[in-house]
């Protein structure tokens, strides 16, 4: 599939034209990252009602997820200098299907990382700790890039999903972070961003404040 620049950029339902003319692959494609997703979940939540029936808690407390848009995936395309096509989209984006894993302490994003890269049909591809090495701007969160096999109805097919794991105040300043940022006309940026970082770090100390708490609580029942 080669790309024609002359070609408007949409033209079904925001979807690039470039896309359009492939519809079935790439459709097809999105299908088997709906399915990575939902083999993933599954995975995360038999993992909370073990971690709930052994320890009388929950190591997550919300699970998101989502499918990348096609114009997003035909815009990094474009950024990473990349051919627009379904082969490459498999290849060269690990993102196009993502799980958001929202943790209450930061010891329980490690130890559900750990039960879910351990499983033996799991394959770490990559791991980003932003938690122990922040972002400049103060970002935090575990990132994991994780291979895992898809059971069609003719061929077991091994497919990329991007989990990311944050604590609920990690996510909360993330989410914001994410609006401001987009922000027009903001008066005073690099403020800003000073500010947004000095929230990132009271965040990072009340996240293992109530970690602190958390375990005082637990060895009082001991």
């Amino acid at each position: 599939m080669a790309v024609n620049e002359n070609k408007s950029l949409l033209s079904i339902d925001g979807i690039p034209e470039i896309l359009v003319n492939e519809a079935k692959p790439f459709m097809n494609l999105m299908m088997q990252y709906r399915c990575a997703i939902m083999e993933v979940e599954t995975k995360l939540k038999v993992l909370d009602a073990e971690f709930s029936q052994k320890y009388n808690r929950n190591p997550f407390e919300s699970i998101k997820t989502r499918l990348k848009k096609p114009i997003s995936i035909y815009e990094k395309m474009k950024r990473k200098g990349y051919p627009v096509t379904v082969e490459n989209i498999e290849t060269h984006l690990a993102d196009v299907a993502g799980i958001r894993v929202i943790c209450s302490f930061p010891d329980d994003i490690y130890r559900l990382a750990d039960m879910l890269i351990k499983q033996d049909d799991i394959t770490l591809l990559e791991r980003k700790d932003y938690i122990r090495n922040p972002k400049p701007n103060g970002y935090r969160s575990l990132h994991l890039i994780l291979q895992i096999p898809i059971f069609l109805s003719d061929v077991k097919k091994y497919m990329k999903v991007e989990v990311q794991f944050r604590t609920i105040a990690m996510d909360f300043w993330a989410s914001l972070e994410h609006k401001l940022k987009y922000k027009k006309s903001v008066e005073d940026a690099e403020k800003l961003v000073v500010h947004l970082k000095q929230c990132a770090d009271a965040i990072e100390d009340l996240d293992y404040q109530m970690q602190k708490i958390r375990d005082e609580i637990d060895a009082d029942k001991e």
